[in-house]
């Protein structure tokens, strides 16, 4: 296992290479000019010819990229394009945590009610409960989240008053509440499915049948054999969620007020600051190749069969 880890985080430079190639290249060649973005209506030729020298953007492709990766890789994000003399490290990195709060307050939310109700509604096959938890699930899972929040916000702000209605303050703050119960319930229909089509598909396998012939319980024989084989395709999709968590959600940052990196991100592009792009597209392949590696380590600890070793990745 511990060599298996390690060559996958030898493969994790490479990627976030690729990944930061691409988006160079894109900022690069690619439509749109900061220059012209940053000077607005007061644009000057021989002005922003100036500006793009001190900014460094007459060089070459390949000193540029070369030299912004070297920066990275000693901590170094570079200067924001729009906010002038700020680094792009202290501007994302307070985003990012306020956002990665939000979605990992959500998921475990989401984990601790669809996990649950997932493997219980796959033992209730045919019966009422089944087809009513599904589809109050997939109807709240529809709704789109420029609806929920508002409604959300109109129920517990402003007609029972329980919670502010926006800014943020942190995991024990109360409002926290809308924006977690509104991103919570757009996920919980699509992993309690998940969870009982696997739960299903484990149960209809001969070892299950057989254990059973032995003589094992009910009990014995979920917890045993149905939930840990079950699990192994529902922690593929965590792993996705997850690398997802510093993502931020645009809408309901936007709607409540929230500072953090999803609206950012968004105006960024559109300010065309490519350091901010690039900074975050690194901290996201990185953590995508952090998730899917704790993502193998987890099907081991699921499943004692699965075993990693150095003729192969997976047996």
């Amino acid at each position: 296992m511990f060599k298996y880890a390690i060559r996958r985080l030898l493969w994790l430079p490479v990627l976030m290479t690729v990944a930061s190639l691409f988006v160079f290249t894109l900022g690069t060649y690619g439509p749109g000019d900061p220059v012209i973005v940053m000077m607005g209506a007061r644009y000057n030729p021989e002005t922003a010819d100036r500006m793009r020298k001190e900014l460094g953007l007459d060089r070459p492709f390949h000193v540029q990229y070369s030299e912004y990766m070297w920066n990275f890789v000693r901590g170094d994000f570079g200067e924001s394009l729009r906010f002038r003399g700020q680094p792009v490290r202290d501007i994302i990195l307070p985003k990012m945590w306020v956002s990665a709060q939000l979605a990992l307050v959500a998921t475990a939310i989401v984990v601790v009610l669809a996990l649950p109700l997932g493997f219980y509604i796959a033992h209730r096959q045919g019966r009422w409960d089944d087809p009513t938890i599904v589809a109050i699930a997939v109807i709240l899972g529809a709704i789109p989240i420029m609806v929920t929040v508002p409604s959300l916000l109109w129920f517990f702000c402003r007609y029972v008053k329980w919670i502010p209605c926006s800014g943020w303050g942190g995991i024990f703050d109360l409002r926290i509440v809308v924006p977690v119960i509104s991103m919570g319930v757009f996920q919980i229909a699509g992993l309690l499915r998940l969870m009982r089509a696997s739960t299903l598909d484990v149960m209809g396998q001969d070892f299950v049948r057989t254990a059973r012939a032995k003589g094992l319980s009910i009990f014995q024989v979920d917890r045993i054999h149905v939930l840990r084989n079950a699990l192994i395709p529902v922690v593929t999709v965590m792993a996705f969620s997850l690398a997802g968590l510093i993502g931020g959600s645009f809408i309901t940052e936007t709607i409540m007020g929230i500072p953090g990196i999803g609206r950012f991100v968004v105006e960024s592009v559109f300010n065309r600051d490519y350091p901010v792009i690039m900074a975050v597209t690194l901290i996201g392949a990185a953590a995508f190749g952090l998730s899917t590696l704790l993502a193998d380590i987890a099907y081991a600890m699921i499943d004692p069969r699965i075993r990693y070793d150095s003729e192969s990745n997976l047996n």
